[in-house]
């Protein structure tokens, strides 16, 4: 008690010394900084009405134009690091979702037509279009907008994931294989504690599937009856298996339990799942965290995406 007494006064002392030298660092940091401002009006930024910003304009943008308003588009991603970008939804406008997405679908249609006048084969995870973190009425939104001028949007209720299949590919049913350039079998195991964690099992195996990754799911198999994840054994030690995603709540423990069985890596993912002192999911992480089993790596809460592209980096070193 006296050392704890002892420790606060000493942290009396010196917090004014501190939030002094706090905002001097701030006030150079800032001085320091150059600020970049836009060739346009900041109100154009984040449009929650296309219609209202073309009535605005008295150039009649393109829809190339409204996009940069808001969005600079990374579409040589996956041919750079190995896993796609996606569109992390919760924020956005419908509007602004619409459009990306149809750009996304318009860079895919391009990437193809490219490379069958070359001869060349597209990996699927070139050809993967993703928005996360998308609730069903906004959703709804996109849709009411109209439908996508380079593609088919598809929801995914569980995962809370909109998908697009770029036109290209939609008449190429027939002969997928042309297109995609991924040979490796090795499959990936995305295993979930409880029926509860399944939005964030489902985030993650569906980036993984709609990347061109064959994916086992073994769900509500967690540690309140061992026996279940016990009799996954054979799923989870299986010869083509390159790595395992593991997601829970409550208390967390069931990655530690999978990473002292298998010799795969594994990905903990802790979900936002259990009572009062879950804390939202931070007991989780620090069980996680602290995993007694070696090779347990561990991504933010309800990060299924992560998570996926976590696994994704796995395979790809895997076959280098």
């Amino acid at each position: 008690m006296l050392l704890f007494q002892h420790s606060a006064r000493q942290l009396r002392r010196v917090a004014p010394f501190l939030e002094k030298q706090c905002c001097l660092s701030c006030r150079n940091s800032l001085a320091k900084t150059s600020i970049i401002t836009p060739s346009f009006p900041p109100s154009r930024y984040f449009t929650n009405n296309t219609p209202a910003l073309l009535a605005s304009s008295n150039n009649n943008p393109t829809p190339d134009e409204i996009l940069s308003s808001f969005a600079n588009l990374d579409h040589r991603r996956a041919s750079r690091t190995g896993f796609p970008e996606a569109v992390f939804g919760q924020g956005k406008t419908p509007t602004q979702i619409h459009s990306i997405l149809d750009s996304m679908a318009k860079n895919v249609n391009e990437q193809i037509g490219d490379a069958d006048e070359n001869n060349n084969a597209v990996s699927t995870v070139s050809t993967a279009i993703i928005a996360t973190r998308v609730d069903r009425d906004i959703f709804d939104a996109v849709v009411e907008i109209g439908p996508l001028e380079h593609g088919v949007m598809e929801y995914h209720d569980t995962a809370r994931i909109i998908s697009v299949r770029a036109n290209v590919l939609m008449k190429n049913d027939t002969d997928t294989k042309k297109h995609d350039a991924n040979t490796s079998q090795q499959s990936v195991v995305v295993a979930c504690a409880g029926t509860t964690d399944l939005p964030v099992a489902e985030e993650a195996a569906l980036t993984l599937s709609l990347s061109g990754i064959p994916v086992i799911r073994i769900y509500d198999c967690g540690v309140a009856g061992l026996h279940r994840i016990i009799s996954a054994l054979p799923k989870l030690r299986h010869p083509n298996v390159g790595c395992v995603i593991v997601c829970a709540g409550m208390d967390g423990a069931l990655p530690s339990v999978v990473g002292g069985l298998v010799d795969v890596p594994v990905v903990a993912i802790p979900t936002s799942v259990g009572y009062g002192m879950s804390l939202g999911g931070v007991s989780a992480l620090l069980t996680m965290l602290n995993s007694c089993s070696p090779g347990v790596g561990v991504v933010n809460i309800d990060n299924g995406f992560g998570g996926a592209v976590w696994a994704m980096k796995c395979l790809n070193s895997r076959q280098k």
